[in-house]
């Protein structure tokens, strides 16, 4: 990581200081750095796939000029030559733009935030290590997945002395176990490679995928007693992303929250969430450079502390900002845990439903804050706190307000993470840390 975060850190200086001191009377601009060393193993019947390293850094440029802005995005090789020439090169086009744009009216003026630097390093598997540690430990099974792992920098500066730097070193293993069609899934992520704990994580992977064996059976449409394992969860409160906790989606009339926010409606005393940059998910600074607090209540005992508010919305509707992300989504968000264990949640679950994963997420009913989704993988049909069988696929239906509200009947005291596995053009930061959680009467249509 050293080299590689020396490199890194030795070319935005350089572009950075070119571009200030090449602006006009009257210029602004803010630059946003994200860059990663990535090692890539995509496996499949336990083998090796596709195994690729990439080095890349991208560097985002945001030109403020007569109350207009222009945004451009380009890559830098990390020869200083070239660089500094596109540098200038984008520079100047942004320059072209914004002599075609109209004013913003909601323009955030640059300013300094101040600065930061956190590193945050990682003991990841030696690249010569990570086939054979993995195709040994999952010997005898058909495994597909993807391992990815690396240092990932996100950066900032602006043309008033602002200077922010986070990096941190992280893996994660995505991946399934698959019988024929049936299959189960799990995600290892981190930090620091445990080979106990992955086997750990392959040992109760299989145990879902042997039960997959079992003849599965039938539900009918209804209202079950349910446990969401931790990855459900991650997928449940990923619609908290979908301008549920934007502040200008709530002002525009569109948040699936907008009771909430009302206090017309709450959810269980039992639910508590918060974005935790404590995390090390995720950089504390937003595109802007803004540092928000290390932690913020967002949801507090089933009651809403705050929604997400970007500086923007703040100018345009006249409140203080908490210095959320322009798109107003958690970038590192927790539900907090509470007190039931996992050696009882059998016990707990009685009958009902035990669901691993869920998929195809969406709102049904949007101001109602309504949900529809469909299981996935490892989900069983459970009695007396027995699992009995598999069952067929079924479609959920329910609003928050009773799913995380009313019917929430316990939380787990253990958390999991799930990090974002997102690798689309570049490696993602942000994540979710979560508990399981035991409803009663979720309600299932098909």
């Amino acid at each position: 990581m050293a080299k590689f975060h020396a490199t890194t850190q030795s070319v935005f200086d350089r572009v950075s200081e070119q571009i200030f001191n090449s602006l006009h009377q009257g210029e602004e601009v803010t630059l946003n750095l994200h860059a990663e060393d990535s090692l890539f193993v995509r496996f499949n019947g336990n083998r090796v796939r596709q195994n690729t390293h990439v080095e890349q850094r991208s560097l985002n440029l945001i030109l403020q000029k007569d109350h207009k802005t222009a945004n451009y995005t380009f890559s830098l090789s990390g020869q200083p030559t070239e660089d500094l020439k596109r540098a200038e090169h984008w520079l100047n086009q942004a320059r072209r733009e914004c002599d075609l744009l109209p004013e913003d009216p909601f323009q955030t003026p640059v300013k300094n935030n101040g600065q930061s630097q956190i590193t945050l390093s990682g003991r990841l598997l030696p690249d010569e290590e990570v086939v054979p540690q993995i195709t040994s430990a999952a010997q005898g099974s058909d495994l597909a997945g993807l391992y990815c792992a690396g240092p990932l920098i996100s950066a900032n500066k602006n043309s008033q002395g602002q200077s922010h730097w986070f990096a941190n070193e992280n893996f994660f293993m995505d991946y399934s176990l698959y019988h024929g069609p049936k299959a189960a899934k799990s995600v290892y992520a981190g930090t620091e490679w445990s080979q106990h704990v992955f086997l750990e994580n392959l040992t109760q992977t299989r145990y879902q995928l042997a039960l997959l064996q079992r003849p599965p059976i039938t539900l009918k449409p209804g209202a079950y007693r349910t446990y969401l394992a931790p990855g459900a969860v991650a997928e449940l409160t990923s619609v908290f992303s979908w301008d549920a906790l934007s502040f200008g989606s709530f002002k525009q009339g569109n948040s699936p929250l907008h009771k909430l926010a009302h206090g017309e409606a709450s959810l269980s005393p039992l639910f508590s969430m918060q974005e935790n940059f404590a995390l090390g998910l995720a950089p504390r600074f937003n595109s802007l450079g803004e540092l928000t607090t290390e932690s913020t209540d967002l949801v507090r005992e089933g009651r809403l502390k705050t929604l997400l508010i970007s500086t923007r919305s703040a100018q345009e509707y006249g409140v203080e900002t908490n210095k959320a992300e322009l798109g107003e989504a958690p970038r590192s968000l927790e539900v907090l845990p509470g007190t039931l264990s996992k050696s009882s949640i059998p016990q707990e679950l009685g009958t009902g439903l035990y669901l691993s994963n869920l998929h195809y997420l969406s709102w049904s009913d949007r101001m109602n804050a309504r949900l529809t989704g469909m299981t996935r993988y490892a989900c069983f049909w459970v009695e007396n706190g027995e699992i009995v069988a598999p069952i067929a696929d079924l479609r959920f239906d329910d609003s928050l307000y009773d799913c995380l509200g009313s019917n929430l009947v316990a939380v787990t005291d253990f958390q999991e993470v799930d990090p974002m596995v997102l690798t689309y053009e570049k490696r993602a930061f942000g994540g979710r840390k979560v508990p399981g959680l035991l409803i009663d009467n979720f309600k299932f249509t098909l």
